[in-house]
């Protein structure tokens, strides 16, 4: 493969469709967001071109489904390998793309290694019900049919892998539809897949959001499994029931972090800066809600100010920056939005909040001091650099105040008693909270949202892109 790498990571991007990289006649101009100017072309798929993927990823199914689990996890794990090969180039085309400065590229294009690599080796078991001497009930999973993926712009090649790897393993096929704002990455994996995969097994598809309704309602996809917000969600949730697919949304988030009184501000900065600003905040489990108790609130908000003031903010292609743009022109908006919002009910900020009117979509950290409860920027989801951060007195208090949201996704409780912050942990309603750590992610830790927050649940093996199988046996005949 290392004799192709140069002509494969050119600025040439197609879809792949059967094992073959094809054409459209119309484009989608992709933006690099820390200057707004173009960077490349991408496909910009017809319903024709997603029933050729449909159909080319139901045909490989019949022969991909009767391999053994074995020999699908060899496949599985050389594509890990081939991201691994490749990854210099994805880092550095993901941060053209998506923006984002070399620390947090190395950390996704790793950890989409990682997750190829360990999700090839997990195993679907028969499992044994009941057996007598003359009767065994068992249970089997059996693929689905076609999956289709549909993956956002924040963790475009991440996010991506947690859906394929365990769709092929599970011996189902693929049609993935990457962000029309970061496709370029998964396009070129597309290629490389084409030199590894059977045809058929994995299509790629690149276009707009006309392209992602026509996959939900797509009477030959089985399933769904979509990344992106709560609300779109929705929809994706209202057209996959024209078929009765399966669904696995994993939607927005609100996270709250709740920091007990007997932590060290000083010590902890470092970390609550980065549970809320990781990835420019574009993360759904970031933490967006930050209640301090009122003992420490002064000195938590202080630290946290001094440590944000040594990050920098630019072009993720600097090497000393820590957080770059806002990945495109629509979230940018919004993000200022709040900003002029909370501004206008008179919210002190702390640090930021003064947007420079300059090429790229860049937003400094801005931190809000203890707005009202019901103000926009502590209901609502920023997805971007806006954190406000809320005193509280009491543990019963800030519990309901936490819970008081449509969301509920994750959380995180920061406190020297581990057994006072893991009480505290239990009470949440999200589906992950972490205890003195955050954004701690494995193939095998369930990940999935309460409320509006999302349904099913991703790395939890491979039973989600199953169906149950029952099988009774007589063994008298």
């Amino acid at each position: 493969m290392s004799k192709t790498k140069i002509s494969i990571f050119n600025n040439v991007y197609s879809n792949t469709i059967n094992g073959k990289s094809v054409t459209t006649e119309d484009s989608i101009n992709v933006i690099n967001p820390a200057n707004e100017k173009v960077i490349a072309s991408a496909p910009n798929a017809t319903k024709k071109d997603l029933d050729e993927a449909v159909k080319a990823a139901k045909n490989a199914f019949k022969e991909w489904s009767r391999k053994p689990i074995e020999e699908r996890g060899k496949y599985v794990s050389r594509l890990g390998e081939a991201i691994e090969e490749y990854q210099e180039e994805f880092m550095n085309l993901l941060t053209l793309e998506q923006g984002k400065p070399r620390p947090d590229a190395e950390w996704e294009v790793g950890g989409s290694v990682y997750w190829a690599k360990e999700i090839a080796k997990q195993r679907l078991k028969v499992e044994v019900i009941e057996e007598t001497d003359d009767h065994i009930v068992e249970k089997h999973y059996t693929p689905l049919g076609v999956v289709g993926a549909i993956t956002p712009w924040n963790f475009p090649i991440l996010l991506s892998v947690w859906k394929i790897a365990p769709a092929l393993m599970a011996g189902n096929t693929v049609v993935l539809k990457p962000s029309p704002y970061t496709p370029l990455c998964l396009l070129k994996l597309g290629e490389i897949a084409n030199e590894i995969l059977p045809k058929g097994v994995l299509n790629i598809v690149s276009g707009g959001n006309e392209l992602g309704q026509w996959i939900t309602e797509h009477p030959e996809v089985s399933k769904i499994s979509f990344t992106g917000s709560s609300a779109t969600g929705k929809k994706v949730m209202k057209s996959s029931a024209s078929n009765l697919k399966r669904v696995t949304l994993e939607l927005g988030g609100n996270d709250v972090a709740i920091v007990l009184p007997d932590v060290d501000p000083k010590a902890i900065a470092k970390e609550l800066f980065w549970a809320s600003f990781q990835n420019n905040a574009q993360f759904c489990v970031a933490t967006k809600r930050l209640y301090v108790h009122e003992d420490i609130y002064d000195a938590v908000l202080h630290e946290l100010v001094e440590f944000a003031k040594t990050v920098k903010v630019g072009s993720g292609s600097d090497p000393d920056t820590g957080i770059g743009p806002i990945q495109n022109q629509m979230q940018y908006e919004r993000v200022i939005e709040l900003i002029e919002d909370t501004k206008k009910i008179g919210a002190k900020f702390a640090l930021g909040g003064q947007v420079k009117e300059k090429p790229g979509y860049f937003i400094p950290v801005s931190i809000v001091d203890n707005p009202p409860e019901e103000s926009r920027v502590v209901t609502e989801e920023a997805f971007g650099p806006l954190l406000p951060v809320l005193k509280y007195s009491d543990y019963d208090e800030v519990i309901e105040r936490a819970n008081n949201s449509i969301y509920g996704l994750g959380g995180s409780v920061w406190g020297n008693d581990v057994e006072q912050a893991k009480d505290l942990a239990k009470r949440l309603d999200t589906g992950t909270v972490w205890v003195n750590e955050v954004h701690i992610f494995a193939p095998n830790y369930p990940f999935g949202g309460h409320k509006q927050s999302g349904i099913g649940i991703e790395n939890a093996g491979l039973v989600e892109y199953t169906n149950s199988q029952i099988i009774m046996v007589n063994k008298k005949g």
